[in-house]
């Protein structure tokens, strides 16, 4: 689907170590930033981002709750930074406001793995989990566009 967004187009990759605090796993030769990057869990970004302009994303975690940028929010990159995007919100009460995001430093799994990279995931489409409570004024199945709360099956 990226590959037909118009726009700019940057990768994004991780920096992954292990936390320094972990002293049985620091010096574990197995646990290399090569294997590090390798990892995909749920909640955690992934290693490499390919992100363009215009290309709709959603928040993986809580950022700033009052700022609109919770978990499962969703987002359109306007502007591609070397270590951040800025985003327009589109779902949410904050529709229609500019934020950036930068890179967070984030630790996860039973060693302390440290990935530094953009909270994002590309979201063309969403669960249905995290598509609850969520509203659109129009879907478009299988080439047919459905209004308002007119019935899809």
């Amino acid at each position: 689907m990226l590959d037909k967004l118009n726009g700019e187009e940057k990768i994004y990759n991780s920096a992954d170590s292990i936390d320094p605090s972990d002293t049985t796993s620091v010096n574990n030769e197995a646990l290399s930033s090569d294997f590090l990057n390798t990892i995909k869990v749920s909640g955690l970004p992934n290693h490499s981002l390919r992100l363009k302009v215009g290309c709709p994303l959603m928040v993986l975690r809580n950022i700033a709750p009052t700022d609109g940028l919770m978990n499962g929010t969703r987002l359109q990159i306007t502007h591609l930074m070397n270590f951040m995007v800025r985003a327009r919100i589109i779902s949410g009460e904050r529709v229609g406001k500019i934020v950036d995001i930068p890179r967070l430093l984030i630790t996860r799994l039973p060693f302390k793995m440290r990935r530094r990279q953009l909270p994002l995931d590309v979201a063309f489409a969403i669960t249905i989990n995290k598509s609850q409570g969520q509203s659109l004024s129009q879907v478009c199945v299988g080439g047919r566009v459905v209004v308002g709360s007119e019935r899809l099956f």
